[in-house]
């Protein structure tokens, strides 16, 4: 038993101050708990985060497909060899008469243009438009553009041009041993008519030799990044010989873009007196900060090794912004937060709770604390609901990916910090006006939402004026604080022009003070966000003291 003088102790204004706040806290929860809303807003937010989810899971189901980053594994012009090789032989990726071994057409002959005549030999035929009548044709001719012999149908009734038309490159057989073409290229032994008003040209292929096709697949994933830590040392290691040419048949062959133009090949693009690597450029504090490589050296990586990884942290960055901070964030408060006090002044129980010996300005803050604990409370859990799933299931060699968790809980903290904000503008709004507050809270949730995505843009002026904004930087601070390489894969996606969804969602902080510090940046947006949520408690406390209780 407590004598008198124990609770006399016991009785002192913080132990008042307690049971007051519980006491108007936990009757917030049980009536937020116990209204329709509440549970279908929660319900709504469940189900997005759990689509979220099973997305994340197919995707890791089905695997990571291996890119072709550097775009030489197509075969552009359907000769049947990919780019790399026609790149390694001279010929032209874009031309389907110029392919590895082809050599080079020597023209002997031709049609006036509009002529009428006839030429019989045994020659590559060119541009050809009539009837050709062979004793011998190459039905399985190497390119592209070539006739396919084999695949060609009987000719319907009539003249060519006048009863029937034939697409550009193609021909039909008029009988057996005769085809009609139409701007065709063809490999034969015969006697060639061509037709009024168009073209033919014949001749033979110089200095062809044959060079058996590469599999597409040789090409992807042929030149990893390769990165020694250290700047001072040689960087970026020719994987696939794509840049030094060492061994190719002519190492001075022009190079080939994909849209047919060619130039000089040369191996020291970046400038810096060595052929054929990458410049990692760092700071004093040794961060990269820029990378400068030369053409064809580190442009093929292995997607398993960052691609993956950019994705995963992409997802959990993305689902961070927008369903978090974006979504529930705004649309959470809005729908539990508004009328926080102004439903007990409707309701006829605003003077009875204002009747026992609580402060006015007590009421509001225990009323946001009972919100935030059960908003706060849905964030929390639903945020190591993803980040058990995502640790348990990312790329890399660990069985659990820890950090993965650390970012999560940074995202929920962030998110609550939102939900204090959002809850006391909405809350205060609904105490101004009754009628209209809950207009001027969908417009404010509408600007929000614009000013974040102004921010997921990398705009830093605008979007200041904003709760998003800041919240959103203090997980672009938290994401670099847990992964401190995020902005070195941000910079070499740039530099290799590879696939990043990192740089769509991710940017770096811009608010540290000129020190560059995630730290920094963080604190900053913390302090700005708690100053929010603190000004519109104190300008709701001072609305709510001057309203009358009816």
């Amino acid at each position: 038993m407590m004598d008198r003088q124990g609770r006399g102790l016991a009785e002192t204004v913080w132990t008042r101050l307690d049971r007051k706040a519980g006491a108007i806290t936990e009757l917030t929860i049980r009536q937020l708990r116990h209204r329709l809303s509440t549970w279908v807003v929660l319900g709504v937010g469940f189900l997005l985060l759990i689509c979220l989810l099973a997305l994340f899971i197919g995707g890791v189901r089905d695997g990571w497909e291996p890119i072709d980053n550097d775009n030489d594994s197509h075969d552009w012009d359907g000769d049947g060899y990919p780019a790399g090789q026609e790149y390694k032989y001279g010929s032209d990726p874009m031309d389907g008469y110029s392919f590895p071994g082809s050599g080079e057409f020597v023209e002997e002959g031709s049609f006036e243009w509009g002529s009428v005549g006839l030429y019989s030999g045994n020659h590559t035929w060119r541009w050809a438009t009539g009837v050709f009548t062979y004793n011998w044709i190459d039905e399985n001719p190497i390119g592209g553009e070539m006739l396919e012999i084999q695949s060609l149908s009987e000719c319907p009734e009539g003249e060519l041009f006048e009863d029937f038309w034939l697409d550009w490159g193609d021909g039909c057989r008029l009988e057996e041993n005769r085809l009609v073409v139409y701007d065709a290229s063809f490999i034969g032994n015969g006697t060639f008519r061509v037709q009024e008003g168009y073209y033919a040209e014949w001749g033979y292929m110089e200095d062809s030799f044959d060079v058996e096709p590469e599999p597409a697949s040789n090409y992807i994933d042929e030149d990893d990044i390769d990165w020694t830590g250290d700047p001072n040392k040689i960087n970026g290691f020719d994987d696939d010989g794509d840049c030094l040419r060492v061994g190719w048949p002519d190492e001075s062959t022009p190079e080939w873009d994909i849209w047919g133009n060619w130039e000089r090949h040369d191996p020291d693009g970046n400038r810096n007196g060595v052929d054929c690597d990458v410049e990692w450029i760092t700071d004093s504090d040794g961060n990269i900060i820029a990378i400068n490589p030369d053409n064809n050296v580190d442009e093929d990586p292995s997607e398993e090794n960052l691609a993956y990884e950019d994705a995963h942290r992409a997802f959990i960055i993305g689902t961070g912004k927008i369903a978090f901070v974006m979504i529930l964030g705004i649309f959470l408060p809005l729908f539990l937060a508004l009328g926080l006090v102004r439903d007990e002044t409707e309701n006829g129980t605003l003077h009875y709770l204002l009747s026992k010996p609580i402060h006015r300005g007590e009421f509001i803050i225990y009323r946001i604390l009972g919100y935030l604990v059960v908003a706060g409370g849905f964030v929390l859990i639903m945020s190591l609901l993803m980040g058990l799933v995502t640790a348990s299931l990312g790329p890399g060699d660990s069985i659990f990916r820890l950090k993965d968790v650390i970012v999560w809980l940074g995202i929920a903290f962030a998110t609550i910090l939102a939900l204090a904000a959002y809850g006391a503008i909405f809350n205060t709004l609904g105490l101004l006006s009754s009628r209209y507050g809950v207009y001027i809270a969908l417009v404010i949730g509408v600007y929000e939402f614009v000013m974040a995505v102004l921010t997921l843009g990398g705009a830093e002026l605008i979007p200041v004026l904003s709760v998003s904004h800041w919240t959103l930087q203090l997980i672009d601070s938290i994401v670099l604080i847990v992964w401190p390489n995020t902005i070195e894969m941000h910079i070499i996606a740039d530099a290799f022009n590879l696939p990043s969804g990192i740089t769509a969602f991710w940017n770096p902080p811009a608010h540290t003070l000129g020190t560059e510090s995630p730290f920094v940046s963080g604190l900053i947006s913390v302090i700005v966000l708690f100053l929010i949520t603190s000004l519109m408690i104190l300008f709701g406390q001072r609305q709510f003291k001057r309203r009358e209780i009816m």
